[in-house]
């Protein structure tokens, strides 16, 4: 049973900061289609994340870098068609944001214009200040994204996990108040120390949404395919799932197949 607040008639930036501010836990998934994010928002997820994930999960490649900002706004049109209640971010996939503050705004409106999605999500600190200051100015609300981001997955060579060397945390902590300073409403951390999680989530005010991040952010971030058991073939610690819908799915089809070749289906019940 769902234990999301039935007199929130729209999750906001607002609300999500009253959650932090309560102490009440915000929890976020992915959705890249109207069927999906019809589910979670029924459910009554907080937060849906379109995700640049969608490269991996939806169109099979081996990173999220292939993903477009056209195809991005497609999946976020679809989501937005199915939701009620919940927040929708979107992320402003690889290419469209680093290194250029301008090109960042544009993306970011076509995304709020073209989708009417709530947010964008970026990738990265410092190294993007220019883009999110830029696109805060337009009044577009920017979630932040710290610790592991796959799409540097080729400067890191892995994906393990980042800033367990006390460097490294330090800038990410200091990335983390320089994110809430400019105006961020949230940053998301993932795969990093449970301690530093716990540090990052004291000493800002805004949400942190762990993904490998520790029990102590004030919420928790999932790939929907991921809990839902449709990967068969990603085992991160983090992750739990909460269904295996692979086998669950592959016997249903087989089941089909083998009463469409029986003549089993359709039944008398089942024709004009």
């Amino acid at each position: 049973m769902s234990v999301a607040k039935k007199d929130i008639k729209r999750v906001t930036t607002h609300i999500l900061q009253g959650m932090k501010a309560r102490g009440e836990k915000i929890a976020m998934l992915t959705a890249y289609d109207f069927s999906m994010a019809r589910i979670f928002d029924a459910a009554g997820i907080d937060i849906i994340l379109v995700g640049d994930s969608a490269s991996n999960v939806m169109a099979g490649h081996e990173t999220t870098l292939p993903i477009t900002l056209d195809q991005m706004i497609y999946h976020a049109q679809s989501v937005i068609r199915a939701i009620d209640r919940c927040f929708v971010v979107v992320d402003l996939p690889f290419g469209t944001y680093q290194g250029d503050s301008k090109m960042a705004l544009k993306s970011a409106i076509r995304i709020m214009k073209e989708s009417g999605a709530h947010s964008v999500k970026l990738e990265g600190g410092s190294e993007v200040k220019d883009s999110i200051k830029r696109i805060l100015s337009a009044g577009i609300p920017v979630m932040g994204h710290l610790g592991l981001t796959p799409q540097s997955i080729y400067k890191f060579g892995t994906y393990t996990v980042r800033a367990k060397e006390e460097e490294e945390a330090a800038k990410l902590l200091e990335d983390a108040k320089m994110l809430q300073k400019l105006g961020c409403f949230g940053v998301v951390l993932e795969k990093i120390p449970a301690q530093l999680g716990k540090q990052v989530s004291e000493s800002i005010d805004i949400p942190t949404i762990g993904i490998g991040a520790g029990p102590d952010c004030d919420g928790q971030v999932l790939v929907s395919h991921d809990l839902l058991g449709i990967t068969k073939d990603f085992h991160p610690r983090f992750l739990r799932r909460y269904l295996e819908l692979f086998d669950t799915i592959k016997g249903a089809v087989e089941h089909y197949i083998t009463d469409v070749k029986a003549v089993d289906f359709p039944s008398d019940k089942e024709q004009y």
